[in-house]
């Protein structure tokens, strides 16, 4: 890949709107494609006209592997059906996903097969390749794309791919903001709260939370002659050596779209009206337990927020318990998907406060109790035995309840050297193990809990200075926690 000039989130936002805006303006653009450039969703990566040897528009699946309610497909057949050209999805299965090991790779495989059929359904192709010979360009090139439409990923490696499709591509290329309920670049700036990001969320539903178009192609895809593919029901990882096979695959968990969608109905008939009550219950299945397929985009936020209200409009009671979970999936997650986007240290103790980053001054070095080397908190060997089921539950389920990884993240801080270690040590165990991991919820929840990140400042106290403290003995007493270690010893 091409080396890139560091670049500000903001300095990127203004310069796709300046190509948004010269396309909306240029006449030799088709109408429909000068209309589809104002949608807030849309970023321009490359402008131009589509080529007019081109037989195909191509939407890169990525971030969002997703075949129904996609906003990034939804463009690709819009631009598509305006030119009179077939559409096809294009999956790359590349074989060195930062930290992804073969648990995460197995979930994703399982979903490949519902993308594909859902995008035969509505009359799109579905193309995949796996590595060595996944290059997009090749793709494109095979296919004579005549533009390229692709999803949005905050992260700093997808972006750094991205924009080196951009530079190397001769066609337009534009990407789309998917796997949100309102587009990110709306938010403007990185938002210092939860407090100061919600109002301006909110505000923005009514025009956002809206039911999916969903359009059909209306040219029917055919593979070009000879075209290469591969099966996307077979194991993708097959023949690669290099893959980290140490992390198995779990099987409390199915990937996939089906799956993600009887997991959300279930959410919203049998868990929804607890929610409020039981959600800060690790020994509960109190919570919705998306956190996997929104990862992999298998279902997206808007997917699940609508079923939420249509639940609310069968029984209004459910009210409470909406506005909670929404605090969750579109507050506290889209913030997290800002925090990413804006701040380029989202993984480094840089990315603190300054308020946070006089309290470390003042307490890093203080002294631990106990320390604990990495092969023994891999291993859940601590002395504390809430701390230790949380950890199996990532070992062995390959997720972890959310109140589990506040306490788990702060207690990485107590038995490491300084918050430096602290954050390296959150952040290899989160990616390795969680099939939630290698994603902005988990960078923000950890900045959360160790740097004191959307937080504000407590009393001080040794190692923490005037970042939050969580003990073990408070914590546990919030809820069974005896019932939730006998839980996960079961698991070992």
């Amino acid at each position: 890949m091409r080396p890139h000039k560091v670049i500000t989130a903001e300095e990127k936002d203004q310069a796709a709107l300046r190509l948004a805006e010269d396309l909306a303006n240029d006449q030799s653009v088709p109408r429909a494609l000068r209309e589809l450039v104002q949608d807030a969703r849309v970023r321009v990566r490359r402008a131009g006209s589509p080529a007019p040897e081109g037989r195909c528009i191509v939407y890169w699946m990525q971030r969002a592997q997703r075949g129904q309610d996609n906003h990034a497909l939804d463009v690709a057949i819009a631009v598509a059906n305006a030119l009179a050209l077939p559409v096809v999805a294009y999956f790359a299965g590349i074989s060195n996903f930062p930290h992804a090991n073969l648990r995460h790779y197995a979930f994703l495989n399982q979903g490949l097969p519902d993308a594909a059929e859902a995008c035969a359904q509505r009359g799109v192709g579905f193309v995949l390749r796996r590595a060595p010979l996944e290059d997009p360009l090749r793709f494109f090139t095979d296919v004579q794309a005549a533009m390229v439409i692709g999803d949005e990923n905050p992260m700093r490696m997808p972006e750094l791919w991205r924009m080196s499709v951009a530079d190397q591509l001769t066609v337009p290329f534009w990407t789309v903001d998917a796997d949100v309920i309102v587009p990110s670049r709306l938010l403007e700036k990185a938002q210092f709260s939860a407090g100061v990001a919600r109002p301006r969320l909110l505000r923005a539903l009514p025009e956002f939370l809206t039911p999916y178009a969903n359009p059909h192609a209306e040219v029917a895809w055919q593979p070009p002659h000879g075209l290469y593919a591969d099966e996307g029901n077979a194991d993708i990882t097959r023949g690669w050596t290099e893959l980290d096979r140490s992390v198995a695959p779990v099987e409390a968990w199915t990937g996939g779209s089906r799956a993600a969608q009887q997991r959300l109905q279930h959410f919203c008939a049998a868990i929804l009206p607890g929610y409020a009550r039981d959600r800060n219950h690790p020994e509960l299945d109190g919570s919705s337990r998306m956190s996997p397929y929104l990862h992999f985009g298998h279902i997206g936020p808007q997917t699940i927020a609508l079923a939420v209200d249509a639940a609310v409009r069968k029984n209004p009671r459910l009210e409470e318990a909406r506005s909670s979970f929404f605090n969750e999936l579109i507050v506290w997650r889209e913030l997290a998907v800002n925090f990413v986007r804006f701040q380029p240290e989202y993984d480094s103790p840089a990315c603190a406060e300054a308020w946070a980053q006089r309290t470390l001054q003042e307490h890093d070095a203080d002294a631990r109790q106990v320390l604990y080397k990495l092969p023994q908190l891999e291993q859940a060997q601590t002395h504390d035995e809430l701390w230790n089921a949380a950890q199996i539950q990532m070992l062995r389920s390959g997720w972890m309840h959310n109140v589990m990884r506040m306490y788990w993240a702060k207690k990485i801080v107590e038995w490491t050297p300084n918050v430096r270690i602290a954050m390296k040590v959150a952040i290899y165990l989160n990616d390795r193990y969680q099939l939630d991991g290698r994603d902005p919820n988990g960078y923000a929840g950890i900045a959360w809990a160790i740097l004191g990140k959307f937080d504000r400042a407590w009393f001080d106290r040794p190692i923490f200075g005037k970042r939050r403290y969580m003990s073990g003995a408070s914590t546990g007493r919030k809820f069974l926690s005896s019932l939730y270690i006998r839980q996960m010893r079961s698991l070992e």
